[in-house]
């Protein structure tokens, strides 16, 4: 099953776009140094990936020590007018911007304004009984249980007028809860704009403005602001999603309400993002302790981890632990705290997933992080190899890439990413042998059976199709996709 990504956008497609994709670095300022064998790597690396993902335009930068130790512009900001990405361009991070929000937050927490702890209904007033007992730190780590403001399947406003944020503000008040607090983690809006309510009301001022004069302004983010594509944003790069089937580009249309931009919003570039990471963890925005709460992964009343800390996804594991801001499956930064890195990728194509590089990226400047977490460089390194002598035997082939260089397996998200986009391209039987090395290396995983099943349905295999799909319907009873097609192949 094709994952939809997290993109907080409305989203109008209005015309196709032809242009190739490119991928060359700007040139770079005369005093430069000559780069590194790593930074040529990971210049390679980046390009690899974009024209594989078909990404127009992308920003890179790597901070190590409190220091930007390398940047790089790559493509086109505007495929329209053959505009190039520069270190001034500025990007949609989307929902990446809930990382400003959960700093805001424990800014007023600093002051004794907001404890994390006391339901939201201590600060905000008129809320449904039912929502209440939130607490502010359930809503920061989408825990809350409550309604959401945006239905995740239309990408719109919920209630009977799609575009008026007053009714849908009204409206959703008025659904049930979908859960008690504090039961289960789902990612939703609702959470965002309750605290966008609270961080105006605690600190005296309008949410854009308490982030602009607390954040931008402190961190020397100059050009950084929020706007979506009614405002007039100097240097903001086109963004787009890929055609069906991959085959040139649709604008995007992105609407990010005023009254939910505490969720999305902010345009910016990786030197001003760079700036704002750096400023956030020198004690210019917070004190270090407030620095480690904001990142200490929180949990559900069961004290099973929750997914995400204070308004930053968590990236949790026993060692080179990471937080995140991730948005619209666009623009990503990971800071890796206890290795004193973060690295940020911006770039302007709705379903480019950079989150997904960043690891790689970061491992050559952790060198224990590859044998963790380097799945997606060997993917890389297999696509590479399948180029060039073909789909056959890719588990002898994964297998001799991983001993050569030291990497870890793909993780299935990584075979998942690759193998949908040659079914995009009608490359059923690529993706076909691509969703059957995801299934060998992770056989109880229903949403690999069910990829490799659409493969084999979209190559004519229906037999197989028809097995693969009871499999992952085996795994997981819940997959109404995996039903769906198996009725559709005439199996009830």
């Amino acid at each position: 099953m094709n994952p939809r990504f997290p993109s907080f956008l409305l989203v109008m497609a209005l015309a196709a776009v032809a242009a190739p994709v490119t991928a060359a670095v700007t040139a770079a300022p005369a005093n430069q140094q000559k780069v590194s064998n790593a930074e040529q790597e990971v210049a390679a690396f980046l390009r690899s990936e974009m024209q594989e993902r078909q990404i127009p335009g992308l920003q890179l930068a790597v901070i190590q020590g409190g220091k930007v130790v390398l940047t790089r512009n790559f493509g086109l900001a505007s495929l329209q007018y053959q505009v190039p990405v520069t270190e001034t361009s500025l990007f949609s991070i989307n929902s990446a911007t809930k990382s400003f929000a959960g700093v805001a937050v424990m800014q007023l927490v600093q002051e004794g304004k907001i404890d994390l702890a006391a339901p939201i209904g201590e600060y905000l007033t008129g809320l449904p009984p039912a929502w209440q007992a939130v607490t502010v730190t359930q809503l920061l780590n989408h825990t809350s249980g409550l309604p959401d403001v945006l239905d995740q399947r239309s990408g719109k406003l919920v209630g009977p007028l799609p575009d008026d944020g007053a009714a849908a503000w009204t409206a959703v008040q008025a659904l049930p809860v979908e859960a008690q607090p504090g039961e289960r983690f789902r990612y939703n809006q609702t959470n965002y704009v309750l605290l966008a309510q609270l961080i105006e009301r605690q600190g005296g001022q309008p949410f854009t403005t308490f982030i602009q004069r607390r954040q931008f302004d402190v961190a020397g983010m100059r050009h950084s602001g929020f706007g979506d594509a009614k405002d007039v944003v100097a240097n903001k790069a086109s963004s787009y999603v890929l055609d069906r089937g991959g085959k040139g580009y649709r604008n995007v249309i992105e609407d990010f309400p005023v009254f939910m931009r505490a969720g999305a919003g902010i345009n910016s570039n990786v030197g001003e993002l760079a700036n704002w990471l750096i400023a956030l963890q020198s004690g210019r925005l917070l004190a270090p302790a407030s620095v480690e709460k904001l990142w200490q992964p929180t949990s559900l009343k069961d004290g099973k981890p929750a997914p995400w800390a204070l308004g930053w996804p968590s990236i949790g594991r026993s060692e080179h632990r990471a937080v995140a801001g991730i948005g619209g499956a666009r623009s990503a930064f990971y800071v890796y705290p206890d290795d004193g890195l973060a690295v940020i990728i911006l770039s302007n194509l709705a379903g480019a997933q950079p989150e997904q590089l960043i690891d790689t990226i970061a491992s050559f400047y952790i060198p224990g992080l590859r044998q963790q977490r380097g799945g997606a460089y060997a993917a890389h390194l297999l696509r590479k190899q399948a180029a060039i002598d073909g789909f056959d035997g890719l588990d002898k082939k994964l297998a001799a890439i991983r001993r050569q260089h030291g990497l870890s397996e793909p993780t299935e998200d990584d075979l998942n990413a690759w193998g949908y986009r040659l079914l995009g391209r009608q490359q059923a039987k690529q993706a076909a042998a691509v969703f059957q090395l995801g299934v060998q290396l992770y056989p109880q995983g229903a949403n690999g059976h069910d990829s490799l099943a659409e493969a084999y349905e979209a190559d004519g295999a229906k037999a197989q199709a028809i097995t693969h799909y009871r499999r992952s319907l085996e795994l997981d009873p819940g997959n109404t996709h995996a039903v769906a097609r198996l009725r559709a192949l005439g199996v009830n």
